[in-house]
């Protein structure tokens, strides 16, 4: 779900919070070394999508914040800021020219370049916490 955070909205606070779980508390995030990205530079993004990118040649800059349940991953456009909400059951990552998250038919491409190689640490932090909340919906095999 894709939501306009621009200003403040109670509404949007609390269906994002509902849908992910609330934000980490101070110490939470001190203890799991952090728990949201630096910036990186979105190289693509899917046809959903091309509305919030900016139309002349800026760059785009977005970032990812870890949730209980969830990710938000936060775009922004001039001044005007963008947040899509992504369930763990609905993520997709994919490390192909550059690194990818994908979800509801859509999907982020950030450059691969110095600042994604920065947000390294925080990539494989996601990656585990999607396989941790994957693990709890363990499928019996036949």
């Amino acid at each position: 779900m894709l939501y306009n955070t621009t200003h403040t909205n109670k509404d949007t606070k609390k269906a994002i919070n509902s849908l992910l779980g609330i934000p980490y508390s101070f110490f939470q995030a001190l203890k799991l070394k952090g728990t949201g990205s630096k910036r990186m530079i979105i190289d693509e993004v899917s046809v959903g999508f091309k509305n919030m990118m900016n139309s002349v040649s800026d760059l785009n800059y977005g970032n990812i914040e870890l949730r209980e349940k969830g990710v938000l991953v936060h775009i922004n456009k001039g001044l005007k800021n963008f947040s899509w909400a992504i369930p763990y059951y609905q993520l997709h990552i994919y490390k192909t020219n550059g690194f990818s998250i994908h979800a509801q038919g859509n999907f982020v491409r950030f450059k691969h370049n110095k600042l994604l190689k920065e947000n390294k640490k925080f990539i494989e932090k996601l990656i585990d916490f999607k396989i941790k909340n994957d693990e709890q919906y363990d499928f019996q095999h036949l």
